[in-house]
C-alpha cells in the first residue's frame, strides 16, 4: 500500500522534476552565452541598448519555440533566432532611416561613445594600454565594417567555435557559402588589421 501511493506521488511529482530540470539546464546555456551574443549583436547593430533589446527578445524567443529541443540542438537553434531578430532589425532600421532622411533632409549620424577614448588611471604601462585599446578598437571597426554575413560567418566560426555544417544552419545557407563568407571576411580582416600587428 505505502509502496504504491509512493509511485503514485513520484509519477505526480516527475513532471515537476523535469521542468525544474529543463529550466535549470536552459539558464545555464543562456547565461553561458549571452555575453558573447550580446557582443554579436553589438557588432552587427552598433547600439549596446538595441543590441541588448535584440538579444533578450531572442533568448525568450528560443525558449519558448525551442526549449523541449535536444540539449545539443540549443546552441544552433539560439544563434539561428538570433540572426533572425538582427536581420529584422536591419529591416525595420533601414525603413526608419528612409523616412529620417525623407522628413529631416539629413541622415541620421551614429552616436560616439563619449567615454571610448578615457585613459584607464591605474594601468601601470600607459603605452601599452593605449596600444592595446586602439587595435581593440581597430578589429571592432573592422569587424563592423564587414559585410552582415561575412562578419556572421567569421563570429560563428571563430568565437563560437561551431564547424562549417552548424554555421550553415545557423545562417540558412550551404555549407560553400559559409566557406567563402569566411574567406572573404578573414581576407578583409587581414587587410584592414595589418597596422596591428
Amino acid at each position: 500500500m505505502i509502496a504504491s501511493q509512493y509511485a503514485d506521488l513520484r509519477a505526480m511529482t516527475a513532471p515537476i522534476d523535469a521542468r525544474a530540470s529543463l529550466r535549470s539546464r536552459l539558464d545555464h546555456f543562456l547565461k553561458s552565452i549571452e555575453r558573447r551574443a550580446l557582443r554579436m549583436a553589438q557588432f552587427a547593430v552598433g547600439d549596446r541598448d538595441d543590441a541588448l533589446e535584440l538579444v533578450q527578445d531572442s533568448m525568450f524567443g528560443f525558449v519558448k519555440s525551442y526549449s523541449e529541443k535536444a540539449e545539443a540542438d540549443w546552441p544552433p537553434l539560439f544563434w539561428r533566432v538570433l540572426d533572425s531578430r538582427i536581420q529584422d532589425h536591419h529591416r525595420r532600421q533601414s525603413v526608419r532611416n528612409r523616412w529620417r532622411v525623407f522628413l529631416s533632409g539629413d541622415p541620421a549620424e551614429p552616436e560616439q561613445d563619449q567615454f571610448a577614448d578615457i585613459a584607464d588611471p591605474h594601468a601601470r604601462e600607459p603605452l601599452a594600454v593605449q596600444q592595446g585599446a586602439q587595435a581593440a578598437r581597430a578589429i571592432e571597426q573592422a569587424l563592423r565594417q564587414l559585410p552582415d554575413r561575412q562578419r556572421q560567418a567569421f563570429l560563428l566560426r571563430t568565437w563560437e567555435g561551431f564547424d562549417v555544417a552548424a554555421t550553415a544552419l545557423v545562417m540558412g545557407c550551404s555549407e560553400g557559402s559559409v566557406k567563402t563568407h569566411l574567406f572573404r571576411a578573414m581576407d578583409a580582416l587581414k587587410k584592414r588589421l595589418e597596422d596591428h600587428r
